[in-house]
């Protein structure tokens, strides 16, 4: 299956502008990609069945689904079938739009990974159910506050070696492990990687003050550099860029963002 190059319905839409999931009808004839990854937020779920019609009919398909990030909060306090339920949901909202992979922040929010084994205890349960929907789950390297997410990476492969991940390059910054990522150690995380988050980072290793999601140019990220790893390695899968395009009004800067993806689809030769 060729691979997709999408944008994130999140560099659209968020608290400024009232998560209001109507502002992405322009999308199809204003964004410059193949689709769209669908950002799930948590104050959606009374409308999952409006917002799963309405995106349904937009020009742009949905190829990919961002769970609700406060799942993988709920399961480290112990709130596992709150968590659930929630994802069942999620799951629901994916195999209606035709969204073929699932991407979880398996540990998430201010606990992060504190209590990690119970995470850990729970993501087979979260992969039975996006299987049964006809969803690959594949969890992000999202930022720690314990240890890191490689380490974690590790641990849940040693469980599940059919395990996928989604790489997000801020992140991976922010913990000091692009560079590792390139590293021969490393290689044998690549494969299991299925589907890649691109954005920049502007801050210092575990710099809390600095986590805004940037667009490429914007942070210290050696973009060259990342795309040559990653035609060098043959990856196959597929990019969504993730790039914050709305300013504090809620304005959505549209040509900004178009900038951003024609970089993007130039490094990956979509030009």
């Amino acid at each position: 299956m060729a691979r997709k190059f999408l944008c994130s319905t999140g560099t659209l839409i968020g608290r400024p502008n009232g998560r209001d999931w109507r502002l992405l009808s322009p999308c199809g004839k204003k964004l410059r990609c193949d689709g769209l990854e669908f950002m799930m937020y948590d104050s959606w779920y009374d409308h999952a069945e409006e917002i799963t019609a309405f995106l349904k009919a937009l020009p742009l398909p949905v190829v990919t689904m961002h769970c609700e990030k406060s799942i993988g909060e709920k399961i480290s306090l112990g709130e596992t079938e709150n968590a659930l339920s929630r994802f069942r949901i999620n799951c629901a909202m994916a195999a209606g739009l035709g969204a073929r992979l699932m991407v979880v922040h398996l540990w998430n929010g201010v606990t992060s990974d504190k209590y990690m084994d119970r995470n850990l205890t729970v993501y087979p349960r979260l992969k039975e159910i996006a299987g049964n929907a006809g969803i690959a789950l594949t969890v992000e390297n999202v930022v720690c506050n314990q240890r890191d997410p490689v380490t974690h990476w590790r641990e849940i492969l040693k469980a599940d070696p059919g395990a996928l991940f989604t790489f997000d390059t801020k992140m991976a910054a922010f913990h000091g492990q692009l560079e590792q990522m390139y590293e021969e150690e490393n290689r044998d995380l690549w494969p299991h990687i299925a589907h890649l988050h691109v954005n920049d980072y502007g801050g210092g290793y575990m710099d809390w003050q600095h986590l805004q999601t940037l667009h490429p140019g914007e942070g210290h990220v050696d973009f060259d550099r990342l795309f040559a790893f990653l035609r060098r390695i043959g990856y196959d899968g597929d990019y969504t860029v993730e790039a914050t395009s709305f300013d504090g009004d809620g304005v959505i800067h549209w040509d900004k963002l178009n900038r951003t993806l024609n970089r993007v689809s130039e490094y990956i030769g979509r030009e």
